[in-house]
């Protein structure tokens, strides 16, 4: 994606937004339609905490306002987000990711961070627990949360029925459980499990999955950062798993456990703030892959794509400065 050009900009952005559309029904479907509430709400959010700000600085709203990178911003922020998060907090998260995230550094182009994860992980540390509660996945053609209880849970409190209904991702019973000193196959016998991860997410996973394919195949982002996001995380996975069977998990249950694909394909792949030359971005998606993986397993956090991402959008300028590819018959260590 080109960030400079509005036209262009507006096209690839828009691409990105359609092909969100696959997890974003996934993530209603199975947990119920909160996602689909936070993103009504976001997206206003963003809009006008984005035109106030380029009206206090004096820029015309409108001309940048078509680029949507405040609506996708908005988007990539409400579906990271637990279902039944109370509306205020989804209001401050966009807000913190469009005012202070993009439009304080500037704008599209200028900021150093990627906006959706900076409101998220504020949200994260300031409301650790609300932030880590999801919903048990209830659909896939059974019974899930109505649209009233999850508006009634969102703008006025969760009622006592539902709190039989939230508990930890995957990731988190897991990292849990393996610290209570059981082994990994009485953990997962302890957890609900899917097929081949954690209920419902394995189906988000691959609906995210099938979003980033279509991105790669319309050449709206490349593949470089998606496969070495997911090479890292995998190539970590299974040296431990190798190492201790029973006490790491798989490669498989970390790709389809939590939100890496999600992280890998939309937002790893912010063209303002990741690596932009071709050897950079596969040290990125390395390193957002590894370090995702290091903070799931000895960190704090149960998933940690948010922290991977914003980590190695601080080495961006520095990976660029030592993979910038040599001019053909230039003079030894003379760079693009």
């Amino acid at each position: 994606m080109v960030p400079h050009n509005s036209n262009t900009t507006s096209r690839e952005m828009a691409l990105v937004i359609l092909a969100m559309i696959p997890g974003l029904f996934a993530l209603g479907w199975i947990f119920g339609p909160g996602v689909w509430i936070h993103s009504a709400i976001a997206v206003p959010t963003a809009i006008v905490a984005e035109a106030a700000i380029l009206l206090a600085r004096g820029r015309n709203p409108m001309g940048e306002l078509n680029d949507l990178s405040a609506i996708l911003t908005a988007l990539l922020l409400a579906v990271s987000l637990p279902p039944l998060l109370p509306w205020w907090m989804v209001l401050l998260g966009t807000g913190f990711a469009i005012i202070l995230a993009k439009q304080l550094y500037g704008g599209l182009g200028q900021n150093p961070f990627n906006p959706a994860m900076i409101g998220y992980v504020i949200l994260l540390v300031s409301f650790p627990k609300e932030m880590t509660s999801w919903l048990s996945a209830s659909g896939m053609g059974g019974e899930t949360i109505s649209w009233g209880a999850a508006t009634q849970a969102i703008f006025g409190g969760a009622p006592v029925a539902l709190d039989s209904l939230s508990g930890a991702t995957p990731l988190g019973g897991l990292k849990t459980t393996l610290a209570e000193g059981l082994t990994l196959q009485e953990s997962l016998e302890k957890i609900p499990s899917g097929l081949l991860a954690g209920p419902g997410w394995e189906w988000v996973n691959f609906a995210f999955l099938f979003g980033g394919t279509i991105l790669l195949l319309t050449r709206t982002i490349s593949w470089h950062i998606p496969v070495s996001v997911l090479a890292g995380l995998s190539l970590m996975a299974l040296i431990f798993n190798t190492i201790d069977p029973a006490s790491y998990a798989t490669p498989l249950y970390h790709l389809l456990s939590g939100g890496i694909m999600l992280g890998a394909f939309f937002i790893a792949t912010d063209p303002v703030t990741a690596s932009t030359t071709p050897m950079g971005r596969i040290w990125f998606g390395l390193g957002i892959g590894v370090l995702d993986y290091i903070i799931r397993t000895w960190g704090g956090y149960p998933d940690a794509v948010a922290f991977s991402v914003l980590l190695m959008n601080m080495f961006a300028p520095l990976i660029d400065h030592f993979t910038q590819p040599t001019i053909y018959g230039a003079q030894k260590g003379e760079k693009a």
